[in-house]
């Protein structure tokens, strides 16, 4: 079969196709399912915080720490997992299960945030594929306690990534991970990538013809769901073989406890919390990959990139595109660098293949002219400190600070013009009362008036209501 490329264009967006809820605000991401300190700084407790990962080391460890070899991929039980029913197939099986493997394929090029379009399951009868793309809304709700689960291991490799996806699309945390490549670490292995851990304990050479390719395809090609089986068929095995060296080469490791140090480094990557990008107008471009080995950006040329890195960062949270497929990186530099001032200009030196561009390309110019005759003065400075060689760090926290002090400066002095006006109204209306015409009695007098009282003496009389019945009361004379 022929290689599927990084990018299919004629894919429809999955986040259109199955009408996905995302959030690509420029606010933080909550993680709404999981409770908040009560320092008052409402930071999310991960679940695995109540943990300690060391517990984790030889839990249930079996008396025979021997591998338990894995069966031929051709003739180990697969299901494709692309409706809620197999979903709860899944989940019944996960059920019995004390360890699983886990891995996910992910695509990062046609949305903001990213999407995980494939996760891959392996217990050590069963292997799974689940199209989360298809059943995105039900994943978390079918699976996500497994992963909570801490008498269940959970095996993955190069977790770092996978599990602030699985926090982000599925509101899935991870508690009691083992990771392999945390493990190959501590074993001090030559190298620690899958395919070498695939290669060194089961003989297995890995295919990575798809691991760049469009996880979005569907259907999947054969050849693909093959390869991601692949990543998590063997995993199991590795951690057995694994965790029986970690166990008796305590020695030679150099650790008191191996294997609680790669529980302890596993743990560490669980409590990664997913963080959505936020942008920030006056530093946010700085942090951008490339901007550090550009050579000698003038004032105005950093002014077209940090208003061409907020167009593009507005545009691709509205399009939910990455911001790489809107316009890379190295484009927007090179245009910084060029300053090309007509649309002709522009497209020609970006391509016409940039379909948001070429839909903005007048705005686009508008920025560019703004960033060069109005806004290039604020940006002298900022320039000089990357020319001489500054942190970016630095020069980020130098403006972040300048910009606490003048929001500050801005309210003590809209509060001194609150006070001064109240001040001004007051007399202005002290002068209106002057103006007034002023009575012959004063209005002071006029209220202390008192007028002559009669007190009438207080008289007992009896009204006649009926032959039986008499009422008392005291009554006033009149005046």
């Amino acid at each position: 079969m022929a290689s599927i490329p990084f990018h299919i264009p004629s894919i429809p967006k999955p986040q259109d196709t199955y009408n996905f809820l995302i959030d690509n605000s420029n606010s933080l991401f909550l993680h709404p399912s999981l409770p908040k300190s009560p320092d008052g700084l409402g930071r999310p407790i991960h679940p695995a915080e109540a943990y300690d990962p060391v517990s984790f080391a030889h839990y249930h460890l079996p008396a025979s720490l021997g591998p338990i070899k894995p069966p031929l991929m051709e003739s180990t039980p697969f299901k494709l997992v692309d409706d809620v029913a197999g979903l709860h197939y899944l989940a019944t099986k996960l059920a019995l299960a004390p360890e699983f493997a886990v891995d996910l394929e992910h695509n990062g090029y046609r949305s903001f945030q990213g999407l995980t379009c494939l996760m891959q399951i392996s217990t050590r009868t069963e292997d799974f594929v689940v199209d989360t793309l298809k059943v995105r809304a039900s994943v978390g709700e079918f699976l996500g306690k497994f992963f909570l689960d801490p008498s269940k291991k959970k095996v993955m490799h190069g977790a770092i990534n996978d599990i602030i996806w699985l926090q982000r699309d599925f509101g899935i945390y991870v508690v009691n991970l083992f990771d392999t490549m945390q493990a190959s670490r501590v074993m001090r292995l030559e190298r620690n990538s899958l395919a070498f851990l695939l290669k060194y304990f089961c003989g297995v050479d890995a295919n990575k013809e798809y691991q760049c390719s469009d996880w979005r395809l569907r259907p999947l090609p054969s050849d693909m769901v093959k390869y991601a089986r692949e990543d998590t068929h063997y995993l199991l095995y590795i951690y057995d073989v694994m965790r029986k060296e970690l166990v008796s080469g305590s020695k030679q490791l150099g650790f008191e406890d191996p294997l609680g140090e790669v529980c302890k480094r596993s743990h560490e990557v669980c409590l990664r919390m997913y963080k959505k990008e936020v942008f920030d107008k006056e530093t946010s471009y700085l942090f951008m990959h490339g901007l550090g080995d550009a050579d000698n950006l003038d004032a105005k040329q950093l002014a077209i990139v940090a208003g061409l890195f907020e167009w593009r960062d507005r545009v691709a949270r509205e399009e939910d595109e990455s911001t790489g497929y809107i316009l890379p990186n190295k484009q927007l530099v090179e245009i910084a660098k060029k300053k090309p001032l007509k649309a002709r200009e522009l497209l020609d030196l970006v391509g016409y293949s940039r379909t948001l561009v070429l839909r903005d390309v007048d705005q686009i110019v508008e920025i560019l002219w703004a960033a060069i005759c109005v806004h290039a003065p604020n940006f002298e400075k900022v320039a000089k400190d990357l020319n001489s060689g500054v942190p970016i760090s630095e020069i980020g926290a130098k403006i972040q600070e300048t910009k606490k002090m003048d929001q500050e400066h801005e309210k003590k002095m809209a509060f001194i013009d609150h006070q001064q006006e109240s001040e001004a109204s007051k007399r202005k209306g002290m002068a209106l009362l002057a103006l007034l015409p002023q009575p012959s009695t004063p209005v002071n007098q006029l209220c202390r008036r008192r007028l002559p009282i009669r007190r009438p003496p207080l008289t007992d009389t009896t009204v006649t209501i009926s032959p039986s019945f008499k009422l008392s009361w005291l009554s006033v004379e009149k005046m």
